[in-house]
């Protein structure tokens, strides 16, 4: 037994496994969902980078635009289901390479407006090789807000490492100079073979000091699918580089806010995935609702076919359990380094003493967390341990799940 099910079934107080079944609701009702947010997932990259484990394909012109048709018309099939327009938190585009649909985002964006009320702006993914004054113009005149870039690392050797060519950084931080964002955010990774504390303090001074206002410094994570040849780094020394990640962006002053991301102001934040609730349009994109999660297809093609009947292209749903509801919902706020037990009880009804009191208090003993004005915060021991449980649960739930997806469209049933 990994510790990732050791976890599910303490937490949840029951032997009962996530099961997936090949079933969805093909009227999703959420109007009276609090706190939703949006995701949008566009699968298309000029080249296939080995490391990265998400649903994407080479770019072909004609597939990406019979792909958009079937993204708005996936978006309208949802959209009707409930009357009027629906307040949703944000919108975050997500790949993939979304940029390489940029003559198209303006009509993504429209029938998405037709909907819903965004409320906190829309975010998109970036390629370094896609910030150009030309690009960031047309994206943000679509109403694009927030950037995230995909920069990796700015050494040379560690992008060697990943497969990954180094971008022309000139024209790169001139166009961030020249189109401004609320949001700009670089991604890094963290434990690539070869990396040291310095050269990742170096990486994010280096990202501060050219456009970004906010970091998400995320850990190489070698998926069995990946077919990436590089060794992963031991957890002593993944430890070793959290620790002075953490360190060196406090003693800068940069805030924390999330396990892997900092920022110069708390209100610059860049994240598809702290939302208590939020509809995925497009193959691969999840919906998390408050009794159910299901994810769509993996196959573009039968992605595209499945829309084009006007149906849902849902491949696999789990039904929560209220337990199972629960941790899921405490596992990704946890990873915002804080958990208010108001914010629970609101959203479950009950107290989240009465639930979890002993395993808050057992955090607090063993030091994973802090209690601040009735907030539980965690510390950089508990981050740490976050993370290295992250790996178990990646490890033994999504890689197994893609890893079935990527070969099956519609899979009869995953038991995780």
């Amino acid at each position: 037994m990994n510790i990732a099910t050791a976890a599910r079934i303490w937490l949840t107080r029951s032997f009962k496994p996530f099961v997936f079944k090949n079933e969805y609701d093909n009227k999703i009702l959420y109007e009276d969902t609090e706190n939703l947010g949006l995701y949008i997932h566009i699968p298309f990259c000029r080249s296939i980078c080995s490391f990265c484990p998400y649903c994407k394909t080479v770019y072909n012109k004609d597939l990406a635009n019979r792909y958009t048709d079937a993204l708005i018309k996936e978006i309208e099939l949802t959209g009707k289901s409930i009357s009027g327009k629906k307040e949703v938190t944000s919108l975050y585009f997500g790949g993939g390479s979304p940029a390489l649909l940029a003559d198209r985002l303006n009509e993504i964006i429209a029938v998405v407006n037709d909907y819903f009320i965004i409320k906190e702006g829309i975010g998109l993914e970036l390629h370094p090789d896609d910030v150009t004054v030309e690009l960031l113009q047309k994206i943000k005149s679509a109403g694009v807000s927030k950037i995230s870039i995909g920069i990796q690392s700015f050494r040379r050797e560690q992008l060697s490492v990943l497969g990954r060519k180094e971008p022309d950084y000139r024209t790169l931080f001139s166009a961030l100079k020249e189109v401004t964002f609320e949001t700009v955010s670089f991604d890094l990774i963290f434990a690539i073979p070869g990396q040291t504390a310095e050269s990742l303090k170096q990486d994010i001074s280096y990202a501060f000091e050219n456009g970004a206002n906010h970091i998400a410094i995320y850990p190489f994570i070698d998926f069995s699918f990946s077919h990436s040849n590089v060794m992963p780094m031991t957890e002593k020394e993944k430890r070793n580089l959290l620790d002075s990640i953490t360190d060196y962006c406090t003693s800068c002053g940069y805030v924390r806010t999330s396990i892997w991301t900092f920022a110069k102001e708390p209100a610059k934040k860049y994240s598809s995935m702290t939302r208590d609730n939020f509809l995925g349009f497009g193959c691969s994109a999840t919906t998390l609702l408050k009794d159910q999660f299901k994810i769509n297809t993996f196959s573009i093609k039968d992605y595209i076919v499945r829309v084009e009947q006007n149906q849902l292209p849902t491949s696999l749903t789990l039904r929560f359990t209220l337990r199972q509801r629960m941790i899921y919902y405490l596992f990704w706020t946890a990873y915002t380094t804080r958990v208010d037990p108001k914010a629970f009880e609101r959203f479950f009804g009950v107290s989240l003493y009465s639930k979890y009191g002993f395993e808050l208090l057992l955090c607090q003993v063993l030091g994973f967390t802090k209690k601040k004005n009735g907030i539980y915060q965690m510390t950089a021991k508990g981050a740490y341990y976050y993370h290295y449980f992250e790996q178990f649960y990646t490890l033994a739930y999504i890689d197994k799940m893609w890893g079935i997806m990527r070969k099956e469209a519609f899979p009869d049933k995953i038991t995780l």
